[in-house]
């Protein structure tokens, strides 16, 4: 008990009760700030190593290959009739492994 009286009266009133809210931050930045980065990290590095001939799938859902790239775009041929799609890099939502069409 005098230990913890001792403590209390060492720490600066201003410092205790600041300590809740950098506990809340740093809780805030580690559950759901770091993992968003790192999501975000991955996806830039698939939309960098595209290349023609990769199947993909558009945040739309449409699935198609790719036949050539731009700067900022993408040709893609979606299955059955063989449409040519024009759509932005960031509409590509995933490198598809699957066989496109089935």
């Amino acid at each position: 008990m005098n230990a913890t009286l001792l403590l209390a009266g060492a720490l600066p009133p201003g410092l205790v009760s600041f300590l809740p809210f950098v506990v809340i931050i740093a809780v805030f930045y580690l559950l759901l700030i770091r993992p968003n980065q790192n999501k975000q990290k991955k996806w830039q590095q698939m939309l960098n190593e595209l290349k023609p001939g990769d199947k993909v799938t558009t945040t739309g859902g449409i699935r198609g290959t790719i036949l050539s790239l731009k700067e900022d775009a993408i040709q893609l041929r979606v299955p059955p009739d063989n449409i040519k799609l024009e759509v932005v890099k960031s509409a590509i939502a995933s490198v598809t492994t699957e066989e496109v069409g089935k």
